[in-house]
Parts: C-alpha cells; sequence; structure tokens
C-alpha cells in the first residue's frame, strides 16, 4: 500500500478531493507516490489563513527571518544527495545535476536570509523646511507561487526565498509532474519557525486550482515560470485584479559560433547547452549559428559528439542524458523530428525514440543540418535535446539571426576577438549573453530575466528580487518647531 502525500493547507497537511500517481520516467514500473489534488475549498481555506501569518510573519524580528531562511537553506544543503537522489527519480535529469540542483536551492535560502538584514532605507530632505522624507520597501502580502517541472526544487526556491525574505505568504502550486519534489521542500520550510498558514503547498491541474489561484482578488502578486501561452492567460486574469506579475516564459536561445573559435571549446559548449538536461532548459541552445568558414568542421565533431552522448537512467552512473519527463512531452519532441525533415531540414543524427532495459520515455539527442532561421524548428521552442545548426557568412549576419526571433532569454558568443565579443554583448537583445560559455547555467546572486515573450515583469534573482516581492513606501515627517 502506497500512502498519499498531502497538501499543506492553511497550516495542515490535508487530503485532497483526487489524487495522481507520479511514475519515475526512467523506469516506469518504479512508482514514486500518490499525491493529492487540492480542491478550490481548501484552496480559498489556505488564502484566508495566508493574509493573517502574513501580517504576523512581517511583524517578525529580521534576524528571525534570516534564522529561518538559514535553517531551510543549510538543510536543503546537507540534504542534496538524497533529495537530488528523488528529484532525478522523477524527473528524469542525471544525478550529478539533481544533486546539484537542491544544493544550489540551498543556496538561494542563504542568500536570501542575508537579504533580511540588507532591508535599509533612504532618507532625503524635503524641499519644504523642517521636513524629512524616508523612504522604505513593505512586503506586497500573499503571493502566488507557480513553478515548472523541469528545475523543480531550483526555481521555486528562487520564488519562494525572496518572497519570505521580503515579509511575505507563499501559496505554492508546483508542476503536477514533479510532486515529490514539491512536498519535500514544503516539508523543510513548514518545520521552520513560522506563523500557521504562512507557505501553504496546494498541488493540483493547472487548469483547475492554478487558475482559481490565478483568478482569485485574495492574491497580491503572482510569480510564473511556464509557457507563453499559459503565461499571457495568468496576466489576463491578474489583470482583472490588478494583481503584479512576474513571468518567466519560453525562450529560442542561440549560440553564436564565430570563425576564430576554438572549435573544441564551441562543440563542447553547443553539446552542453543544447543537451544538458535532455534539452529540457528553458536556457537551452536549441539554435547553434555557426560561420560558413568553419561550418563543415564544426558539424563534423558536434554529430560525432551528439551520437557519442550516453542516454540512460538518471541514477545510473555515466549518464549524461536521462529520459524526458513524461509521454506527452516524448510525443511532442518526436512531431518536431518530423516537423523538421518536412521542412527540408536534414536529420544528421538522433531524434528517436529508444528502447532500453527499464521502460521509459527515453530519446537520443537529434542535430538538423541544413536549417534557416525561417524554419517552426527555429522559431518554436521545442524543450527536446534537438539543436539545429544555421550556416552564416559573417558576424553581422549571425548577430542579425540571433535576435530575429520573439524570444530573448539568453544568447551566446564563440569568439578570441574582444571587439566582437564586446559588441556583441552589447547588440545581443537578451536578458542574459554568454561569451565563451554556454548559454545554460546562471547565478542565483544576480538578476535573470529576458526580453520579449521570455519574460514579462521584473527580473528574478539578486538583489533585483526586491523590485517584484516589496512595495515602496515614502514617508514625510515634520519635526514641528523647537521650543
Amino acid at each position: 500500500m502506497t500512502d498519499t502525500k498531502l497538501n499543506l493547507i492553511a497550516g495542515q497537511w490535508v487530503a485532497g478531493e483526487s489524487e495522481i500517481e507520479n511514475r519515475n520516467p526512467s523506469d516506469l514500473s518504479d512508482l514514486i507516490g500518490l499525491f493529492a489534488q487540492a480542491s478550490s475549498d481548501q484552496l480559498e481555506a489556505t488564502l484566508d489563513q495566508a493574509r493573517i501569518a502574513q501580517a504576523e510573519w512581517a511583524a517578525y524580528g529580521i534576524e528571525r527571518k534570516y534564522n529561518v531562511l538559514m535553517a531551510i537553506g543549510n538543510e536543503l544543503m546537507a540534504r542534496s544527495e538524497e533529495l537530488g537522489t528523488l528529484l532525478s527519480r522523477e524527473e528524469g535529469k542525471p544525478l550529478a545535476e539533481g544533486k546539484g540542483e537542491v544544493y544550489r536551492a540551498g543556496q538561494f535560502f542563504t542568500y536570501y536570509a542575508a537579504e533580511t538584514l540588507r532591508q535599509i532605507g533612504e532618507n532625503a530632505d524635503s524641499v519644504r523646511d523642517g521636513i524629512e522624507v524616508d523612504v522604505r520597501r513593505e512586503a506586497v502580502g500573499v503571493v502566488a507561487i507557480i513553478s515548472p517541472w523541469n528545475f523543480p526544487t531550483a526555481t521555486a526556491s528562487w520564488k519562494i526565498a525572496p518572497a519570505l525574505a521580503f515579509g511575505n505568504a507563499v501559496v505554492w502550486k508546483p508542476a503536477n509532474a514533479t510532486p515529490a519534489s514539491a512536498v519535500a521542500l514544503a516539508e523543510i520550510i513548514e518545520r521552520q519557525d513560522i506563523p500557521k498558514g504562512l507557505f501553504s503547498l496546494v498541488m493540483g491541474a493547472g487548469r483547475s486550482v492554478g487558475q482559481r489561484l490565478v483568478e482569485s482578488p485574495k492574491v497580491d502578486a503572482i510569480s510564473f515560470t511556464g509557457s507563453v501561452p499559459v503565461g499571457k492567460g495568468i496576466a489576463i486574469a491578474a489583470l482583472q485584479n490588478l494583481t503584479r506579475v512576474q513571468m518567466e516564459m519560453g525562450s529560442k536561445n542561440a549560440l553564436a559560433v564565430m570563425d576564430d573559435a576554438d572549435l573544441d571549446l564551441a562543440v563542447s559548449l553547443a553539446l552542453g547547452g543544447a543537451f544538458g538536461g535532455t534539452g529540457q532548459k528553458c536556457t537551452a541552445s536549441s539554435r547553434l549559428i555557426v560561420h560558413e568558414a568553419i561550418h563543415d568542421a564544426f558539424v563534423e565533431k558536434l554529430v560525432a559528439g551528439t551520437q557519442a552522448m550516453k542516454v540512460g537512467h538518471a541514477l545510473e552512473a555515466g549518464t549524461q542524458i536521462g529520459p524526458v519527463v513524461s509521454e506527452p512531452q516524448l510525443s511532442e519532441n518526436l512531431a518536431y523530428v518530423e516537423l523538421g525533415k518536412s521542412e527540408g531540414a536534414e536529420l544528421a543524427c538522433g531524434g528517436q525514440r529508444l528502447e532500453m532495459p527499464k521502460q521509459g520515455y527515453y530519446m537520443s539527442p537529434g542535430v538538423f543540418l541544413g536549417t534557416s532561421n525561417s524554419m517552426r524548428i527555429n522559431r518554436e521552442e521545442m524543450f527536446a535535446p534537438l539543436a539545429a545548426v544555421i550556416k552564416v557568412g559573417g558576424y553581422e549576419e549571425a548577430l542579425s539571426v540571433v535576435n530575429d526571433t520573439n524570444f530573448g532569454l539568453t544568447s551566446g558568443i564563440v569568439t578570441q576577438n574582444l571587439a566582437r565579443a564586446t559588441h556583441f554583448r552589447r547588440n545581443a537583445k537578451t536578458g542574459c549573453v554568454m561569451v565563451n560559455l554556454p548559454t545554460a547555467g546562471t547565478d542565483y546572486h544576480v538578476p535573470f530575466g529576458g526580453r520579449g515573450d521570455s519574460s514579462y515583469g521584473p527580473r528574478e534573482q539578486g538583489s533585483h528580487a526586491k523590485d517584484f516581492y516589496t512595495i515602496v513606501k515614502t514617508s514625510y515627517i515634520s519635526a514641528g518647531v523647537p521650543s
């Protein structure tokens, strides 16, 4: 008998109106657990309690908040092997990536623990004599957090940690594909010295619980990571209540490889950027824009490197690419393979479903050649272990192709020319730019976000997170005339 993992509603672990199975995408015979699905009534109850708890939490001293966030972060880092194994088991990323993600999640909490002690305001003299001005930040209130399955612990943590650090209550709806990691994180947070109902875990379908959450007038802010269509729907719903929103959505990241690039470095960056995490990263290098002078040599090494990558069970030693997260995602990936071929692209390798010793959602990494930037495989986010090579005649054309997209999250260039690298860094229309680095991989202490359809609202991470999770208050004080 498998116990059902519960939701954290208004400070209590409770059953839902139904439950779902969670199975290991590396081995479909491995049932990870059953997970409760919240009802609309439970959502209302937890939102009501969150409002009460937030007022109490906002009154906590800053050192008390610091201790809470440090405890969460330290436990995540101490248990990174255990919880990283659970994450890889349910999401499918190689074990080293799973453990690294949990450890990084702990670093988010310890970073924002320190931020609780840096909430220093501003002051100024008024233009009127005898009046002083005090400017400081206060909590927004109740924050709804909707996080994705591809980084189930890290993405949630880089939203939850600043929300709590700046005095807010959190109602968290994680992706249903990775509920075990969500419950594990919620259990750690719930054990801390926080008011009852300050933090809630509400698992359920996006079309029901998620939609009700973003439409609620009881929510003051919404932080979302997911697809563009869902993000636009959330923005429309939030507008009805003038709820502030922060959204990280799709991407179509490009890595430009110039004629002076270190070829081995360029291939290594392309392989890691395109296929790390099974290509299921919002920062993945799905477009490889290559100078014609080195195109053929680059392609030869890229295809050989792609074919050499080991696809396998996420928990097995040596696995470089784990399974795709689910059957629907795998079906969508394979459909993009057929689409690319129908558009005239050459599939040089991979792009096939694989049969492995354990039944799962395995797929070989694929490389398209002879593609143009107008093809759908170069316009739409595939979220798959698929990369398309685009040949260009020079740097100017490369930069133009990089910027020719509705998205704008990350971009990169591989070059040994400082002037060219500087020009690219200043003219690439993306929120993050990488020079001689993979497009995937960012730090937690600096802002993260994109342009165009990739992002909407204030930046995430670093000290810039305060722009979303706080509201500025300006106070005017007259001391009167001294007697």
